[in-house]
């Protein structure tokens, strides 16, 4: 089965509230909950063609909404940003975001019951893994009897040990760029200050460094040239182990594991296999931009990588017309022995939206992309919801601001997603997210994609490269012919079939009847060694021909 996940912000995906106040309260902009992913919500996502959904944020993290009187700490908002918070700054690893629940008392209660539905709808349950930092006022109030809480046997003294939870700046004080009152009447104070999560080590950080967060101790003496210290095993290690394992005895399915290059590759190698020891069929997503360190990762354990730079940059650009077509070639083949291991995406919450300005300003131009992402590999594809119905992340928010993402940080709801609830999508909407619907459904149940094997055919047709992409997938007797075009206008593509793809492909050559998956159409195609044949495509779109032999 090809996996295919669909990243869903629980916050906004549920929140049918169109007050949309800028920096708006949880009471004026509503939230979304947990429990609006109800079975005919989670039957509908399995039958757009999901396999994984990725509820992004569950984890209790840092907010300026007060749930004191549900036992929890209060946030300063000095070193929260924006006033629902970033999912990123985790307050307490073992509890749930009571944002999500309807009735926070009961909010692990929700979660359980979440994973329950998500399963009985044929759905894999992914979650967040956030190692590398935590919130400035991390405290949990939620871990199990016997467990010390991060930072609660530290030396303060030291910059560094491998005994510390955190890294400290030993007699000086938390003085960062921004006003420590934030409103309220007493000023955030740390003593001694703790570096900041992105790699800050000094008690100051700036309005672009991760200053509502702090940096995790893995053993590493960053002050000492990035020594590493793991014999014995730093007790943070072990605390991480534990977290992992509290998770998965809830039936959590995969971890998408944050910013893992910032974490050494010791620790993963040491924590993954202990983790499956127990849950065998846990997987780990990473999420690393680092090309060099890809294949240490993948040995370290991970199921599956970003594959932010490179292929996704390469889309990006071809969609908007700042690259050749042709040049997904060489994305693919300088990955080629861990392509299996690579998450294709075209959004996340971290990139800009493609229907954005500052993008493809329209979400049906990536179209094409989408065919290439979701049928060039076996490999896993991912979804950002209302991507499939050209959500165009254009609103300011509040502390997101105008910047073509839907935002993260924000109480917030989100007009396709409400439109589409409501049966008040566009034509054009609609018509995007039936393609959606039709090619990941096409990637998940063909057997050669699933299964098959891929022949790469632009060596042989750069006469078409500019804007039109083609290749070839087979498995047992199925062929698949998918021509994407990425032209603003129809296109002929005369695509040259070499002989080397009969050979290796095992193909006969002659005339043979061509139904194209994604219109339906059929037509009679002769295959002949190093001759072309000639397909009409569609602007911003494409054909899957198949043949079976």
């Amino acid at each position: 089965m090809k996996p295919i996940i669909y990243q869903v912000f629980p916050r906004w995906y549920g929140n049918r509230n169109l007050t949309r106040k800028y920096c708006g309260t949880i009471e004026e902009n509503g939230c979304g909950k947990l429990a609006d992913f109800t079975p005919s919500v989670l039957k509908h996502l399995r039958q757009m063609g999901i396999t994984h959904v990725w509820y992004t944020g569950v984890i209790r993290h840092a907010t300026m909404t007060d749930y004191s009187h549900y036992g929890i700490p209060r946030q300063h908002p000095a070193v929260v940003k924006g006033r629902a918070g970033s999912p990123y700054a985790i307050a307490d690893y073992y509890d749930v975001d009571p944002d999500l629940s309807v009735n926070p008392a009961r909010r692990m209660d929700e979660f359980e019951r979440l994973v329950a539905r998500t399963h009985r709808a044929g759905l894999k349950v992914v979650i967040d893994f956030v190692p590398n930092h935590v919130a400035r006022q991390y405290k949990s109030i939620a871990r199990p009897e016997g467990v010390r809480d991060f930072g609660a046997d530290d030396d303060v003294s030291q910059g560094f040990t491998p005994k510390n939870d955190f890294y400290y700046c030993p007699g000086q004080p938390f003085e960062p760029y921004f006003d420590r009152y934030h409103g309220e009447l007493f000023p955030y104070e740390e003593m001694p200050a703790k570096a900041t999560g992105n790699d800050h080590f000094d008690n100051a950080p700036g309005r672009d460094d991760w200053y509502e967060t702090v940096k995790l101790n893995y053993g590493v003496d960053y002050y000492a040239g990035r020594i590493g210290h793991f014999d014995p095993t730093p007790s943070l290690w072990q605390k991480m182990l534990h977290v992992l394992l509290f998770w998965a005895a809830k039936g959590v399915d995969a971890f998408r594991c944050d910013m893992v290059f910032m974490v050494p590759v010791e620790f993963w190698r040491w924590v993954i296999p202990q983790v499956r020891a127990e849950y065998p069929d846990v997987l780990f997503i990473g999420e690393i931009y680092d090309p060099w360190l890809y294949r240490d990762f993948i040995a370290a354990g991970f199921d599956w990588l970003y594959d932010k730079v490179g292929m996704y940059d390469a889309l990006r650009d071809i969609t908007c017309h700042r690259r050749r077509a042709a040049d997904i070639t060489s994305q693919w083949q300088q990955l080629d022995d861990i392509r299996s291991h690579m998450l294709y995406f075209l959004e996340n919450h971290d990139e800009q939206r493609i229907a954005s300005d500052f993008f493809a300003a329209d979400g049906r131009k990536a179209v094409p992309a989408l065919i290439v992402s979701a049928m060039l590999g076996e490999n896993a594809f991912m979804l950002y919801a209302g991507q499939e119905y050209g959500e165009r992340g254009m609103d300011c928010e509040g502390f997101s601001g105008h910047d073509g993402r839907t935002t993260i940080f924000d109480y917030w709801s989100v007009d396709t997603l409400c439109r589409a609830d409501s049966g008040e999508l566009t034509p054009d909407e609609q018509s995007l997210y039936e393609q959606h619907r039709s090619i990941l459904n096409i990637a998940r149940k063909e057997k050669a994609v699933t299964d098959g094997v891929m022949f790469d055919l632009m060596y042989v047709n750069q006469h078409i490269g500019d804007r039109q992409y083609a290749f070839l997938r087979k498995a047992e007797k199925d062929l698949l012919l998918v021509v994407a075009n990425f032209a603003d206008e129809d296109a002929t593509a005369d695509v040259c079939i070499p002989r080397h793809a009969f050979d290796y492909l095992h193909i006969a050559e002659g005339s043979i009847e061509a139904k194209d998956l994604l219109s339906g159409s059929r037509m009679t195609l002769t295959l002949e060694a190093d001759k072309t044949v000639r397909l009409s495509l569609p602007p911003r779109g494409g054909c899957i021909q198949k043949m079976t032999f």
